[in-house]
């Protein structure tokens, strides 16, 4: 009766398998198995059936070697293959040989101890390893013998043993949660660690309350933390019904929280806004999380916690960084990217940031951090944060933490009879420059257009410092939207996916097209085009600029005069 009731809380729980009944009656032996929520593509079992390993974007072929005694390709590379989490799309094929194929790979990790991976007693690494062993055990062990079995069991405690060591030195952030959660895991599906759940849920629920802000973001106020964080509380609270054991009131809250947050960050067409380390996120991953928000309400409007703003006005979607630097001990993924916002009409994206790529990150990474990457202002070509630089530093403190930046992020809006107002200005130049940057915007009410004005100013009282006083406007274009000058030096005409015409006019100033990289593309980086406008800030403090909606053809909005017309900027 006990392995039944097991069995139907099992199903009931959305996914969540009981596996006491492969070896019923044994002290020691794994209860449940939780739900794995990430995407899991079969046909890559036949290759790592082949012996052809493709993660990070690198490929190693085994010829008849062992994996594990092979040099890898790069750290993600590595990294992907010590988590186990590619047993997934070997389940996902289900097959006899898969599932022999599986138990082999883990059989030759698990029985050679004398290996010297650095990487694989990472804290995340180990954490990830073991929810994937947890996740994946139905797999492995469907068609196992005994001794097996009893091996695979030495092999996932001696793992978890680990990790429990492994929360001494263990960094901030996501990684901490990580390890957290895989503890939980352990705790409800090991029958013998049942003593240990009471701990680590209370311990998790700690590090839930401090790391996860009223308004439902991540500390590290990065995007895909939410996704990484849900992709594992999901199955986890699902894990705690199949044990008939209530989660804890802190897992709910968070979950319940995060979820709108989720929202806030998608464009219409379903990708992430770029800020602060975001890459893209599976499309069917995400679709996955949102299936178990009940509410599917729309998106909040203000993050203020997190520092991030939201206008949806028909269809039209802007988003916006209006907050300061992260905590240093979560800042190693942080941009330098105070007042950059990203535009969408429907389905088209239209400006962004660069964004950080999933693969090869090391070699982009100086780059997509600095403010010149995201659609804001640059003062005197140096970004608004500074990072640590010292390689010696960045060793000691595994990364490079943000060290200055923005103190004083302001940000207030109101409805007003046109559309909506967002007045926002931040400091992260006072100190080094004497300039505070004032950025307004204001989006039509029938998303029609967006108007903005960009203005730098010395502090009360103050006065600019030092003899350069030049600064750069960007605007970073989605590789979809294609991007021509318009003869009068003062615009660009964009033209979107769905033909829908936009025109960027900045008619004060002289307006450059210039190359950019968008670099959060599922297939790496992208060449695109980046709208600039240089002034000095000595002659002219201020930029007004517009986003406007054309009624008319491409080729007529070309063939426009010369002419000039007066700005018709409500702010």
């Amino acid at each position: 009766m006990g392995r039944f009731a097991r069995n139907m809380m099992a199903r009931a729980s959305g996914g969540t398998v009981a596996l006491s009944r492969l070896w019923p009656g044994r002290a020691d032996r794994l209860t449940i198995a939780p739900h794995d929520l990430r995407t899991a593509d079969a046909t890559r079992a036949a290759e790592i059936y082949a012996g052809r390993f493709v993660f990070a974007g690198k490929i190693v072929t085994c010829h008849g070697r062992s994996i594990f005694d092979l040099e890898p390709p790069s750290e993600d590379w590595e990294v992907a293959l010590l988590g186990f989490g590619w047993l997934r799309h070997l389940r996902a094929a289900d097959t006899a040989l898969t599932r022999a194929n599986a138990r082999s790979l883990v059989d030759d990790w698990m029985s050679n101890q004398t290996r010297k991976r650095p990487l694989e007693r990472r804290a995340d690494v180990l954490a990830r390893r073991v929810i994937s062993l947890l996740s994946q055990a139905p797999l492995v062990l469907g068609d196992t013998d005994g001794k097996f079995y009893r091996r695979y069991l030495r092999g996932l405690t001696r793992e978890i043993r680990y990790l429990r060591y492994a929360m001494i030195d263990i960094g901030d952030g996501v990684p901490r949660l990580q390890v957290l959660i895989a503890l939980c895991y352990a705790s409800l599906c090991l029958a013998n660690q049942a003593k240990h759940i009471r701990s680590a849920s209370r311990k998790l629920s700690d590090e839930l309350q401090r790391q996860i802000l009223p308004d439902g973001g991540h500390i590290s106020r990065n995007p895909g933390a939410l996704v990484e964080l849900l992709s594992d509380l999901l199955p986890l609270r699902q894990t705690f019904a199949a044990r008939n054991i209530a989660p804890p009131p802190a897992l709910l809250n968070a979950i319940d929280r995060m979820m709108p947050m989720l929202r806030f960050f998608r464009h219409g067409d379903g990708s992430f806004a770029l800020f602060n380390g975001m890459s893209s996120a599976p499309n069917d991953l995400v679709a996955t999380l949102l299936a178990y928000d009940d509410t599917h309400g729309a998106p909040m409007a203000n993050m203020p916690h997190t520092g991030y703003q939201r206008i949806d006005a028909g269809g039209l979607t802007l988003i916006m960084d209006t907050g300061a630097p992260p905590p240093p001990s979560v800042s190693q993924d942080a941009h330098a990217g105070c007042l950059s916002f990203e535009l969408s009409s429907g389905p088209s994206r239209i400006v962004i940031n660069c964004g950080m790529p999933t693969t090869g990150r090391d070699n982009w990474r100086s780059f997509a951090r600095g403010t010149a990457a995201h659609s804001t202002l640059t003062y005197h070509d140096t970004s608004s944060c500074q990072f640590v630089e010292f390689s010696a530093m960045k060793k000691l403190l595994q990364g490079a933490p943000v060290v200055s930046g923005p103190t004083n992020v302001e940000s207030y809006r109101e409805a007003v009879p046109h559309g909506e107002l967002l007045t926002t200005s931040h400091d992260g130049y006072l100190a080094r420059f004497g300039v505070i940057h004032r950025r307004v915007l204001m989006a039509a009410q029938d998303g029609s257009r967006l108007d903005g004005e960009d203005t730098l100013s010395p502090a009360p009282g103050g006065k600019i410092k030092g003899n350069e006083a030049d600064f750069a406007l960007r605007f970073h274009l989605h590789p979809s939207v294609k991007a021509s000058r318009l003869s009068d030096a003062r615009g660009v005409m964009l033209v979107l996916p769905n033909r829908d015409v936009w025109t960027f006019e900045a008619l004060d100033d002289k307006v450059d097209l210039e190359d950019s990289v968008f670099l959060a593309g599922n297939d790496g980086p992208r060449r695109t085009a980046q709208i600039v406008i240089r002034q000095d800030s000595r002659h002219a403090s201020s930029i007004r600029w517009s986003f406007v909606r054309s009624s008319t053809s491409a080729s007529q909005t070309n063939a426009r005069r010369n002419a000039r017309r007066e700005p018709e900027l409500p702010l």
